[in-house]
C-alpha cells in the first residue's frame, strides 16, 4: 500500500492496482482541474482539484467496503464486484472538462461519457483487463453511469453515493464555510445490504435517518451559499459564453475540449480567440446583477429553456443586450441546470428487519423527499447578469422567460 496524505481524511491508503491507474496521463490530468471550477474567484481557498477528490472517493469507498463487510452483509457478493467499486470511485470523474461541470451547459458531451473511452480503452482499459478481467472496464463504465446490475450500485451513483460525501465535506473544508458539515461516520456506519424486489442492493437502517438529514442539509446549504453563489454564476456564465463563442467560431474544437486542464485552455483562448470577456474574467471583472428571481416565484416549468437550450439562450441574451444598447456578449442569462438536490430512492431497514422505502408517506419526522424539493427551489435563482449598470425591467425579463420554448422562438425571427 502507499500512503497518500490527504488534508481531509489524513492517511489514503491506496492499492497498488489503484496506484497504477493513479500514475496513468489521463488520472494525472485532473491534478490540474479545479474541483469547483470558478469559485476561487470567491472563495480563494477553493483551488483543489478533481485529482484530490478522485482520491478522496476511492478512500471512502474502502472504508465502506471494509464496515459492510465486518458486520457480515457481503456475503453472496463476489470480491470481484468490491474491486470494481473502488476502481469505480476512483475513476468517477477522470472525464471533467476543465473548470468541472460548466460547458455541459452549454451542450457539451456529459463528463461520463467522456469518460469512456478513457475507461474502456488504452492504457488504463489494459491495466483493469489485465488485472481483474476482461469485462471491468465496461463493469466500471456501468456504475459511474448508475446502470450497473451490483448489488452495490448505490455506492457509487445513488441517493448516498461516496462521491457526495467526499465533495460536500472537501469543498465546505477548503472554501472554509461551515456549510458541509455531514456525520459521514454516521452514514457509513448505517450501510447495509438488503433484499430489494431485483435482488440485493445497498440501504440504510434507520437510525441513520439523522446523519441522511444532515446530508441534505449539506448539500442546500453548498448549493445555496457555494456552488450557486451569485458571483460563482457571474463567471461561470461569462466562462460558458466565451468557449461557446470560440467553438461556433472554429477556433476551438469541442471534441478537444475534456483533453485541456483549466489553465491550458484560457491561454488556448487567449490565443486563438481573445475577447474582452476573456480579460475580463480573467482580471476578476466579474459582471454583475441586473435582475434575480428565485425559482420558487416562478411556475415549475418556466424559464428551463434558458438550462437547457444554449443556442436559443444566446441568441436572447444578444437581443435584449441589443435592447440595452449593449454589444453581443455583454449580457448574460443564467439559470442552473436543473438538479435533484437529493434523490431519496432509498430502501431503510427497520430494527426488526423490514425494509421500506424512503418516501413522504412513510417517515414520521421529516418528510424528507418534499423537503429536498423545496430546498432545491429555493437554492436555484434565475438571474440576468451585464458588464455595466443598465435598467432592467422586471416585468419584461418575467414576461419573457415564462413565454414557452417555442413562443421565444417565434419572438425572435418575427
Amino acid at each position: 500500500m502507499e500512503i497518500i496524505r490527504d488534508p481531509l481524511w489524513n492517511n489514503v491508503a491506496v492499492d497498488p492496482l489503484a496506484m497504477r491507474l493513479v500514475d496513468s496521463p489521463a488520472f494525472q490530468r485532473l491534478r490540474y482541474v479545479r474541483q469547483l471550477g470558478l469559485a476561487f474567484l470567491v472563495y480563494p481557498g477553493a483551488t483543489h482539484s478533481r485529482f484530490e477528490h478522485a482520491l478522496g472517493t476511492y478512500h471512502l469507498a474502502r472504508r465502506a467496503l471494509t464496515l459492510l463487510d465486518e458486520r457480515g452483509v457481503l456475503a453472496g457478493i463476489p470480491r470481484l464486484a468490491c474491486s470494481t467499486v473502488r476502481i469505480a470511485a476512483l475513476l468517477h470523474d477522470i472525464g471533467h472538462y476543465p473548470f468541472s461541470h460548466a460547458l455541459e451547459e452549454i451542450g457539451a458531451l456529459h463528463h461520463e461519457e467522456v469518460a469512456r473511452p478513457l475507461i474502456t480503452e488504452g492504457a488504463i482499459a489494459e491495466i483493469l483487463r489485465a488485472e481483474i478481467g476482461d469485462d471491468t472496464p465496461n463493469e466500471v463504465m456501468a456504475l459511474i453511469r448508475g446502470e450497473s446490475w451490483s448489488p452495490l450500485q448505490r455506492l457509487i451513483s445513488g441517493s448516498i453515493d461516496l462521491d457526495k460525501l467526499d465533495y460536500l465535506r472537501r469543498d465546505a473544508f477548503m472554501c472554509g464555510v461551515p456549510y458541509g458539515e455531514i456525520d459521514v461516520d454516521r452514514l457509513l456506519n448505517s450501510l447495509t445490504v438488503v433484499e430489494g424486489t431485483s435482488g440485493p442492493e445497498i440501504g440504510i437502517i434507520e437510525k441513520g435517518l439523522s446523519a441522511l438529514e444532515s446530508l441534505l442539509f449539506a448539500r442546500y446549504q453548498m448549493y445555496r451559499n457555494v456552488y450557486w453563489h451569485h458571483a460563482v454564476r457571474s463567471a461561470t456564465a461569462m466562462y460558458k459564453r466565451l468557449v461557446a463563442d470560440a467553438v461556433n467560431a472554429g477556433s476551438l474544437d469541442a471534441q478537444t475540449l475534456a483533453a485541456f486542464t483549466d489553465e491550458g485552455l484560457l491561454h488556448d483562448l487567449a490565443r486563438r480567440a481573445p475577447s474582452p470577456l476573456l480579460a475580463a474574467l480573467r482580471e476578476r471583472r466579474l459582471f454583475k446583477r441586473a435582475f434575480q428571481c428565485p425559482a420558487g416565484d416562478l411556475t415549475p416549468d418556466a424559464a428551463e429553456w434558458i438550462a437547457d437550450d444554449p443556442s436559443l439562450t444566446r441568441r436572447v441574451e444578444d437581443a435584449l443586450a441589443r435592447e440595452l444598447g449593449l454589444n453581443a456578449g455583454e449580457l448574460l442569462l443564467d439559470y442552473p441546470t436543473k438538479t435533484q438536490m437529493l434523490g431519496l430512492d432509498l430502501p431503510v431497514q427497520r430494527r426488526n428487519g423490514e425494509v421500506f422505502r424512503l418516501t413522504g408517506s412513510n417517515v414520521s419526522a421529516i418528510n424528507l423527499p418534499k423537503l429536498a424539493e423545496e430546498f432545491y427551489r429555493s437554492a436555484r435563482w434565475l438571474r440576468v447578469f451585464t458588464c455595466r449598470p443598465v435598467r432592467l425591467e422586471r416585468e419584461r425579463v418575467l414576461a419573457l422567460v415564462t413565454r414557452s420554448r417555442d413562443e421565444v422562438h417565434e419572438q425572435l425571427t418575427a
